[in-house]
């Protein structure tokens, strides 16, 4: 049995490669099979059966079968697992921000309620 550590590990695995985001792009807009998915890339069947098991392995798409296709889909559970991941962080930074923005905002509320003086009439003037 995979751990979530492993399926989270295999999609951000999965993820990190640009034709295979570009493999699941297309899949978002509905299934195809291998031939359909070669064609925008200038790559060989066999490397697109790689990006293929490697996405499949992951989690990220299926395999369907339809009379000789064999069409891929999109799964979007690892995805979404991915996604609430990734949500935990975007508290914690959301959260640091919104504290900035306070500390930002009371400084500069501090600067305005300050006196204004200037600097150069309180020196005293060097004679030579």
């Amino acid at each position: 049995m995979i751990n979530d550590s492993d399926k989270l590990d295999r999609t951000f695995a999965a993820l990190a490669d640009p034709t295979r985001r570009a493999i699941l792009a297309r899949l978002a807009s509905g299934e195809a099979t291998v031939t359909e998915l070669m064609q925008p890339f200038e790559i060989s069947q066999p490397a697109i059966s790689k990006h293929l098991r490697v996405l499949e392995r992951a989690g990220l798409i299926s395999r369907g079968r339809d009379a000789q296709r064999r069409p891929r889909r999109l799964e979007a559970g690892p995805l979404a697992e991915a996604n609430e991941w990734l949500d935990r962080y975007r508290q914690i930074w959301e959260e640091s921000f919104e504290r900035l923005d306070d500390l930002l905002s009371k400084l500069t509320t501090q600067d305005l309620k300050r006196p204004k003086t200037r600097h150069t009439a309180n020196r005293k003037r060097v004679r030579r």
